[in-house]
């Protein structure tokens, strides 16, 4: 069995008001060459599909036209689990149709959801798949009056834990051969990976007690998403796929890669295979001068550029590499002052633009603002305004 897993396509990502149109085709272009090319029999995508709940219709468009050049090829199955970005409604109105197409979308892990995915080659099951999506705090805890943060935290932890436990249990009787591998998806942030800028945290307290180590034990292989850096979790069998495309310039550097996983003779292997990078992100650092240099040496105009700037006067230099960018024919989309140079006068501050903050960031800002002395409101207030978020997200 030949599985190739990816996550967190975040398609209709809107790049500081830029479109990711073209990079997403350009990658369904690619995967589905890929899917064909290696004889693939599933195809795992473990969570945010989109990148909000409210996807553009041209998002829309992308995502089922792939799905439909999928059904093309004979033998292929495609499991789509839900992440923290997506809604639960917009990949749930159509999974009656999708699963006539061979494409399986669990959406919220509650007890309405069946997450077991037998999966069959030549009538022959090859695999038991245990597609657990992004598992809402309501669905693996039971909400208690007068309980603290650190209390709900272990609550959470446990009601995950849990939850993979009696998906791997049932996976178990339904398998008549114990040489079957048992595979899981997940989409959450595990102990002792890697992270990068453009994740959010998705769980009350950011933390979660639940490492590769634990979900090693039960399933032969984890297809994780949410982190946007491919790589393994303290086992090699534990992995996250990352992001097909950097979705901020802190990824600017890294390699996207998918994952293709082969199961032959009980035996595992996994090759990391790189994407081909359809845009460049460039990040440049130092002063006017240094930075002028750095622009000179780009060649390809399509390159999207942030520029953090270390210069003794940070407003001229800005003006002045704004200019010699135009000048250029080069696309800067930020140019962030370092303010540890000097301290700056106020008319010289640069305000954060809303393009760079999540609702979270800017309610934890107003709250700073407030300088609650009660710790305990100040709990209550982040994880109300948490939950009615995520309602809000998921309408």
């Amino acid at each position: 069995m030949k599985i190739l897993h990816t996550s967190d396509w975040h398609i209709g990502q809107k790049f500081m008001g830029k479109s990711r149109e073209e990079e997403h085709k350009a990658f369904f272009s690619w995967l589905f060459e890929t899917i064909k090319e290696n004889n693939i029999d599933l195809l795992i995508v473990a969570g945010d599909i989109f990148d909000t709940g409210t996807p553009p219709n041209y998002a829309l468009e992308l995502y089922y036209n792939f799905l439909k050049q999928l059904f093309s090829l004979s033998g292929l199955t495609v499991i789509i689990t839900a992440g923290n970005h997506d809604s639960v409604s917009t990949l749930k109105a159509p999974k009656q149709l999708l699963e006539v197409m061979n494409v399986f979308v669990i959406t919220s892990g509650n007890e309405s959801e069946d997450e077991l995915i037998p999966i069959y080659k030549d009538e022959k099951l090859q695999g038991i798949i245990c597609a657990v999506p992004f598992l809402r705090d309501s669905v693996v805890r039971k909400a208690t009056a007068g309980e603290t943060m650190t209390e709900k935290e272990i609550s959470l932890n446990k009601g995950i834990k849990q939850h993979y436990k009696d998906v791997y249990e049932k996976a178990k009787e339904l398998s008549t051969d114990k040489k079957i591998p048992i595979i899981a998806t997940g989409h959450l942030t595990t102990v002792g990976s890697r992270t990068s800028e453009s994740e959010r945290d998705i769980y009350i307290g950011g933390t979660l007690d639940i490492g590769g180590d634990f979900l090693g034990k039960y399933f032969d292989y984890v297809a994780l998403g949410h982190l946007h850096i491919n790589q393994t979790v303290r086992v090699s069998h534990v992995r996250y796929s990352g992001s097909p495309i950097p979705l901020s310039f802190s990824e600017a550097s890294q390699k996207k890669r998918v994952n293709i996983v082969t199961f032959e003779n009980n035996k595992l292997t996994v090759e990391e295979l790189e994407i081909p990078l359809y845009r460049k992100l460039l990040v440049l650092k130092g002063n006017l001068e240094m930075v002028k240099k750095e622009l000179e040496k780009v060649e390809d105009k399509s390159t999207w550029i942030e520029i953090h700037l270390k210069d003794e006067n940070p407003m001229f230099a800005h003006q002045a590499l704004r200019e010699y960018a135009e000048a250029l024919e080069l696309i800067v989309l930020a140019i962030k002052i370092d303010r540890t140079q000097k301290k700056l006068q106020a008319k010289e501050l640069k305000v954060t633009s809303l393009d760079e903050l999540t609702p979270s960031d800017v309610f934890t800002r107003r709250l700073e603002v407030e300088a609650l002395e009660d710790e305990h409101l100040k709990e209550e207030l982040i994880l109300n305004f948490k939950s009615v978020l995520e309602k809000v997200e998921n309408r």
